[in-house]
């Protein structure tokens, strides 16, 4: 048996992330995995806001499992980079995505049908 300080993280211990990371993105209707420093995750956050959406974030920097989690996201979305927000469950991408959803009028629609979104007149 190996030494467990010089082995990469443990199947079952991204597996676990893994199972963490998907139980947060089914919490809420929608989730921003974040960085505090990130000047992209926030332009996302400040979106929501001017939006009225009900989102929860996640700051991977804060939490003490963040990288594993983290780890975890770019195996199951193939996302390295923050934000990386789901809306109602969906994987939706980065801050450019996002803003492109935003541009074509694709945004707003999401976050209605997710719930996320009580006044249906959100339309910066």
């Amino acid at each position: 048996m190996g030494s467990l300080l010089s082995s990469p993280k443990s199947k079952e211990e991204m597996e676990a992330a893994l199972n963490k990371a998907k139980e947060i993105v089914f919490s809420a209707p929608v989730i921003v995995f974040s960085k505090t420093y990130c000047g992209y995750c926030k332009r996302v956050k400040d979106l929501f806001e001017q939006l009225g959406a009900a989102y929860k974030v996640v700051e991977l920097d804060t939490e003490s499992d963040g990288a594993d989690i983290h780890s975890a996201l770019v195996e199951w979305t193939g996302l390295r980079t923050v934000p990386n927000v789901f809306i109602g469950g969906k994987h939706i991408g980065g801050c450019d995505t996002v803003l492109k959803k935003h541009r074509e009028q694709q945004l707003v629609p999401l976050l209605n049908d997710a719930g996320a979104i009580a006044n249906n007149s959100a339309q910066l």
